[in-house]
């Protein structure tokens, strides 16, 4: 398996991306949404030096994906599969990075507009409550978003799998 991708399977980087991106997505859902309803402000805090980081992580993924796809070509679309699926898979990836930068942008904002960098990373001071600054409201909207495409995904992809039993999977592995 080469670093760039061939007709038929993706290459190892973005395999790498790829993968590596949804177990640091599992990471962010757990934090954030734990986050989200956690009362304690000590234990919001904790929770949120992990998300974070993972957000940032995420992002900086998004962003070399992004840009590999400038020197990559991807693979063919899959044997019979109807437009209308085609289409929507290319919908849905752009949709994608398209949640993941705004999330990253309303994070920040979030961050900025409430001041509360310093306090989770320098711990000092108390944590204000997020819920009253308009960057909490897109970023929560934005989560559930995102949770309902990488369910659309997965179930795309486990259809392929295991209903058109076209090895879609395979595609997106790694291999020799």
């Amino acid at each position: 398996m080469g670093l760039k991708s061939s007709s038929e399977r993706y290459g190892t980087v973005i395999v790498a991306i790829h993968w590596l991106t949804a177990l640091l997505m599992i990471g962010l859902f757990a934090t954030g949404f734990r986050a989200a309803n956690t009362i304690d402000p000590a234990a919001k805090v904790a929770i949120l030096r992990a998300h974070i980081p993972i957000a940032l992580a995420v992002i900086t993924l998004t962003v070399l994906r992004i840009g590999w796809w400038a020197v990559d070509r991807k693979p063919d679309p899959i044997a019979g599969s109807p437009r209308w699926q085609e289409q929507t898979a290319r919908a849905i990836h752009v949709l994608f990075y398209v949640v993941i930068i705004g999330m990253t942008a309303s994070g920040i904002g979030l961050m900025a507009l409430s001041g509360a960098a310093p306090m989770i990373f320098g711990g000092e001071g108390a944590l204000p409550d997020l819920w009253n600054y308009p960057p909490r409201v897109p970023h929560g909207l934005g989560a559930r978003l995102l949770l309902g495409l990488v369910a659309l995904h997965a179930s795309a992809a486990l259809y392929h799998q295991f209903v058109r039993r076209d090895h879609l999977l395979r595609r997106m592995w790694f291999s020799r």
